[in-house]
């Protein structure tokens, strides 16, 4: 297995000016417990800890994960939904020194089992209970015939795998702690922490390797960059195990003894939760951009000084509309891979509505480049945005041909986006101007389009296909397949059926279905997705 490291002269860099610190995770957020003991530290549906009650739970925890046999650096899968425990599982099991890897509760066996085996995963944690979805009986048979995975961890009631409600219980306090630092003393905080996915450019997600320091910095930072104390309570609706959620909504309030709001992405339960926790900053994903029209929204905003928009262009009518309640709104362009770009307070009027802001560190270095190549296009030029710094990852986990790709010869990751620099009032920022990659934005799920060809092109009627994204105006876009077929046209049932024999993640499915008698092509032969996401575009807006 191959794991890239950071050059040394930037490590040296980094530290010499004080971004990243000498600690991990698990003792700097212990830091903070010490010093906010009594404050709220997670507010969910289920209830609320504070930071002293959180430590302590944790702590017990992560002695009952010792008591298991799991060792430090053992990768442990997360499969969990928004709830209260998630929280708790996630700060025990760093404090084992165990390296969370951030799934997320819709993969299936398709893109469970290699995530699994590239990172040599020793247990699976899973949320007992879900409505349509047995994930215990699915870690169950992930676990039979698999060369490292020994442990099926639970959220919940279920005894078919370890409590970890029971794992806490009846651990001594001050021995657990006692545990939890003497195998943090043997943790680098140069030394991965956690294993985040990518979007999944190319098949099944690459796996992101996140350092102790440079992920608490990147999550610090930008709990610094809004003007952050303990007073903020910080809401979040979209999956907490995200890359944005884990930094944004975990680690950052946490960083200055802020609260956690954690609610689900069901508006209807999380404004009133919202509302009765006076939240003061909430981050809303594409999903959510129609939570304005939301009967509750007003209460639950009553309080809100931030509202930060991330995942797509934001519509000029949302932005008026937030404006004419008083609420003041920003917006996020972020990545698993690192790079963050934030319009943050003092940004102009025009900056907030039409760029993605500024990079998050002094120390981030961004350039646009021309596609395929390491030349710089002109400010107000359209290239590709790839970026460097403290927090950017220098390669993906055990990748190498992929990561021969994926950075420029002097170490700039190529996020695959397209992009412009845009001077404002004498600042420069960052517009987002679609992408490269071959990806459906799916209400902030990233759905890799060849990645469904190759699936689909696995049915044995299809014999050619091309994957496009649909304007959908919920969630962004939808996964649209144009297919050419042997015999009667499929129904698209027949199609969800046929990913549901391969486990593949819903969001992944075909939402709709076209039939050609073949797939149009350029003039150099390639498929021309252009064309097509142009006709799908023209008949969804014609019955809109």
């Amino acid at each position: 297995m191959t794991l890239v490291p950071y050059p040394e002269a930037a490590v040296r860099r980094y530290r010499e000016t004080g971004l990243w610190g000498t600690a991990t995770i698990a003792t700097e957020f212990h830091r903070v417990a010490c010093a906010h003991p009594g404050r709220d530290a997670v507010v969910a549906l289920e209830g609320r800890l504070t930071f002293v009650e959180l430590d302590r739970r944790t702590d017990l925890l992560a002695a009952g994960l010792a008591g298991l046999g799991l060792r430090p650096g053992d990768p442990v899968l997360f499969q969990v939904t928004n709830r209260l425990e998630a929280v708790v599982a996630w700060y025990g099991v760093l404090k084992a020194g165990l390296i969370p890897v951030a799934t997320l509760a819709a993969h299936r066996g398709h893109e469970i089992g290699e995530i699994s085996r590239r990172v040599g995963a020793v247990a699976h944690l899973v949320e007992a209970g879900q409505r349509g979805f047995d994930l215990v009986g699915f870690a169950e048979e992930q676990r039979r015939d698999h060369p490292t995975l020994r442990h099926v961890l639970v959220l919940g009631d279920d005894p078919r795998g370890e409590s970890l409600t029971a794992l806490g219980r009846g651990q001594d306090a001050a021995a657990a702690r006692a545990l939890v630092e003497r195998i943090q003393a043997d943790i680098d905080p140069d030394a991965v922490a956690v294993h985040q996915l990518s979007g999944g450019t190319t098949g099944v997600p690459k796996v992101i390797p996140r350092r102790h320091a440079e992920y608490w910095y990147n999550a610090a930072e930008y709990a610094r960059s809004w003007g952050w104390t303990a007073r903020t309570r910080v809401a979040h609706l979209i999956p907490i195990i995200h890359n944005a959620g884990i930094v944004c909504a975990v680690h950052a309030p946490h960083s200055v003894g802020a609260c956690l709001v954690l609610g689900t992405p069901d508006l209807d339960e999380s404004l009133p939760l919202m509302a009765r926790e006076g939240a003061t900053h909430v981050l809303l994903g594409h999903g959510h951009y129609r939570a304005v029209d939301h009967p509750d929204f007003d209460a639950a905003t009553k309080a809100v000084t931030q509202l930060v928009l991330s995942g797509s262009k934001i519509p000029p009518a949302l932005f008026e509309a937030l404006e004419s309640r008083g609420l003041w709104s920003g917006q996020l362009f972020g990545m698993g891979e690192g790079l963050f770009l934030t319009t943050r307070p003092g940004a102009p009027r025009e900056a907030r509505l039409t760029t993605v802001g500024t990079p998050l560190s002094v120390l981030d270095e961004v350039r646009i480049l021309e596609p395929d190549s390491e030349a710089d296009v002109a400010v107000g030029e359209v290239g590709e945005l790839c970026a460097r710094g403290p927090y950017t990852l220098p390669g993906y986990f055990d990748a190498p041909e992929h990561n021969a790709r994926a950075f420029t010869s002097d170490g700039f990751y190529r996020t695959g986006d397209l992009a412009a620099f845009v001077e404002i009032e004498g600042e420069r920022y960052v517009s987002i101007e679609g992408r490269l990659k071959d990806l459906i934005n799916r209400g902030g799920e990233k759905v890799n389009a060849e990645e469904v060809e190759v699936l689909l092109l696995r049915h044995p009627r299809v014999t050619a296909v091309a994957v496009v994204p649909m304007p959908d105006p919920r969630l962004g876009e939808r996964t649209c397949a144009y297919v050419v077929v042997e015999g009667a046209e499929l129904t698209l049932s027949e199609v969800q059926e046929h990913f549901a024999a391969l486990e593949v993640a819903k969001f992944k499915w075909p939402e709709r279905l076209e039939h050609l008698p073949e797939i149009p092509r350029t003039l150099v032969g390639k498929t021309d997705k252009k064309r097509l996401a142009a006709d799908i575009a023209r008949k969804v807006s014609a019955v809109q």
